[in-house]
């Protein structure tokens, strides 16, 4: 077993889903994953993980990301694939039950995140990402999908973006993999520093070509957070108000196991200790269309 941490802004949400997607990736790369935050210097707060490896797990999830190709999955009755994206699909076996209602569109198929096996790969690695596809009147739980469109740009070519975005970055990002940014013009508005309000900063980027503006996201955020929402989901309130949970350890305390992480996230009371936020979203085009992420604020009790 081998330990390491990272920084992590707690009123980032996109932090904190990816410090989960950090925990089942490593869980399924490296296996017996655990980790907690650790906000005992509150200048410096950070996520701890450990797996069953001699080396950094982060480096092992980073370095994984780096090499990964992204593909869809389908089934064959849904007729639905991401070649107009350049994205291959795979398809489920007929005796494998596809992981959430069938898609009307191939957008919201499930992303796979493929590393072949190779001389530094022994066997091909996968990690699957579709949080998208749920709803919470047929399957209980809400999709967190912020970015717009059920027929438009597939999940599957946001992850691949994103990744494509960073891949020579990420052996300089593995001690602080959040702060890797990269000019960015989508993605799946997990992490609040790329987006904004038209109506509140005055004007629309997308009036103004050219090199004057760009936008700046954090693709292994991004990334990261969507396999972070494959087994965990902040608690739903409206369709502008979530809220999520994260569970504390000490610098020196032992770490949870991954049940106790994915149930924190929404929010539920527990025996550990505990911080909860509450974020709020707005509408940055037509209502009813894409959300993100405006205001961040951590609950307190009354004393």
């Amino acid at each position: 077993m081998a330990e390491a941490s990272i920084p992590v802004d707690l009123l980032n949400p996109g932090q904190v889903f990816a410090c989960l997607g950090f925990l089942e990736a490593a869980d399924i790369l490296l296996g017996n994953a655990r980790g907690g935050f650790d906000w005992s210097d509150e200048s410096d707060v950070r996520f701890r993980l450990s797996a069953d490896t001699v080396g950094n797990p982060y480096e092992v999830v980073l370095l994984f990301l780096q090499h990964a190709s992204v593909t869809s999955r389908s089934a064959r009755v849904l007729g639905l694939d991401t070649s107009g994206w350049d994205i291959d699909t795979e398809q489920y076996s007929t005796d494998t039950p596809f992981p959430f209602p069938p898609p009307a569109s191939p957008a919201t198929l499930p992303a796979v995140l493929v590393v072949e096996s190779s001389a530094q790969h022994e066997s091909a690695t996968r990690i699957e990402i579709g949080h998208w596809g749920d709803n919470r009147a047929e399957t209980g739980r809400d999709n967190v999908k912020f970015w717009a469109g059920a027929a438009g740009y597939p999940g599957a070519a946001l992850a691949r973006d994103a990744l494509d975005l960073v891949r020579d970055d990420i052996p300089a990002s593995i001690n602080d993999p959040f702060a890797a940014w990269a000019e960015q013009s989508s993605s799946f508005r997990l992490d609040w520093r790329r987006d904004y309000i038209p109506i509140d900063i005055g004007f629309s980027l997308n009036a103004h070509s050219g090199p004057r503006f760009k936008t700046v996201g954090y693709p292994i955020v991004e990334v990261l957070a969507a396999i972070g929402l494959t087994n965990a989901r902040p608690e739903f309130l409206n369709k502008l108000l979530y809220r999520y949970g994260t569970l504390g350890v000490g610098s020196t305390a032992d770490l949870f196991d991954p049940f106790f992480l994915r149930a924190s996230l929404g929010a539920p009371e527990l025996p550990f200790p505990q911080r909860t936020f509450r974020m709020k979203l707005g509408w940055p085009g037509k209502e009813g269309q894409s959300r993100c992420i405006t205001t961040v604020y951590e609950e307190i009790e009354n004393e």
